[in-house]
């Protein structure tokens, strides 16, 4: 395994992970709540900006490689998964979205890894709709962690909300055409 500034950002992705799940168990007697909602949120935020700069970094300066390409999206969706079943367990989002986005993810890595191994990886290839899907997604997270009633007018728990449930709909939408376009290869 080669050692890059991409990889490394993927790592630091990773190591993010179990600083976020400890920020939102810090007790209140710590710090306030509103203070930890929006440290948990630039965690998340500054792991989702790592997610597009190891990306972009690695296809500029050409240091793409497979160990990567693994990598990545398995500290994506460790830490989608983790945000969001922290989220439920403190009653701001919905089982149900958490229940169908993991459950696409790991229906998805299942196809891509198997039409991998039948040397198709192409037939699954990140197609436009997974974009929006992952930028509501994430998005809808913050909105949830920061979870304030009045930001600028808004209420973040219920546009988080909203867009959580646009992105379970994407989701589906999603993991139907990536079904879709693998069903070419069964036949």
């Amino acid at each position: 395994m080669t050692w890059n500034i991409p990889i490394l950002l993927t790592w630091l992705r990773i190591a993010l992970i179990p600083i976020f799940a400890l920020v939102l168990y810090l007790p209140e007697s710590m710090l306030n709540l509103q203070l930890i909602n929006w440290l948990a949120a630039v965690i998340f935020a500054i792991a989702g900006a790592t997610d597009w700069l190891d990306g972009y970094l690695a296809r500029k300066w050409q240091q793409t490689s497979d160990f990567g390409a693994f990598l990545d999206p398995i500290a994506d969706k460790l830490m989608v998964a983790v945000a969001l079943i922290l989220l439920v367990e403190l009653e701001r989002t919905s089982a149900l979205y958490a229940i169908v986005i993991i459950s696409r993810e790991i229906t998805i890595s299942a196809l891509r890894e198997w039409m991998a191994q039948m040397g198709k990886r192409g037939s699954v290839a990140v197609a436009s709709i997974g974009k929006f899907k992952t930028a509501a997604q994430m998005v809808a997270i913050i909105m949830l962690l920061i979870n304030d009633d009045d930001f600028i007018g808004l209420n973040l728990q219920f546009w988080g909300n909203a867009l959580m449930l646009i992105a379970s709909i994407l989701t589906i939408w999603s993991m139907f055409y990536y079904l879709k376009m693998a069903w070419k290869e069964f036949q």
